[in-house]
């Protein structure tokens, strides 16, 4: 496998997709949502500026830990004139995001928690569930397992 000379201000396609470890079809479509960018040569090739591979890298990350592409897109978007994020606008951006990780990480752990217990009351009426949830009273707060979803109520399904 050949590397990437370090120097080379443009990238082809295939060169930022083996650089970044990212198919050649998901830049294609991060360039279509407008996550990245790329000029067309003369020939109609794409070609990608190197920092390229540092936005790739942000979206890859964001991606790994569950942002949304929209919310990703909104963060590059605020960075001035679309440069490439910076130092500085990760850590903006890693604080902008921590609340949400933080929150999905403590619903993936009551469900890790209540998972054999519980089915978070949608309710499927299991045996135990009429003890914990009689007469579907999580039923009056919505549809879908109320104990795991955001703003239902708090109270647990272990009996």
């Amino acid at each position: 496998m050949d590397t990437v000379a370090w120097n080379k201000s443009e990238l082809t396609v295939g060169e930022l997709s083996q650089r970044s470890g990212v198919a050649v079809s998901a830049l294609h479509f991060y360039e279509r949502q407008g996550l990245i960018t790329s000029r067309r040569t003369s020939g109609n090739q794409r070609r990608y500026k190197r920092a390229t591979l540092r936005r790739v890298a942000l979206i890859r990350i964001a991606q790994r830990v569950g942002i949304p592409l929209a919310e990703i897109n909104r963060a590059l978007a605020s960075l001035p004139d679309g440069r490439t994020p910076n130092q500085e606008d990760w850590e903006r951006l890693s604080r902008q995001w921590r609340a949400d990780l933080d929150d999905r990480i403590a619903r993936l752990q009551q469900l890790r928690d209540d998972f054999t217990d519980c089915i978070g009351c949608g309710c499927l009426s299991l045996r135990r569930c009429a003890l914990a949830n009689r007469h579907d009273e999580l039923g009056e707060h919505g549809p879908g397992p109320r104990r795991l979803i955001e703003n239902g109520p708090s109270t647990s399904c272990g009996i």
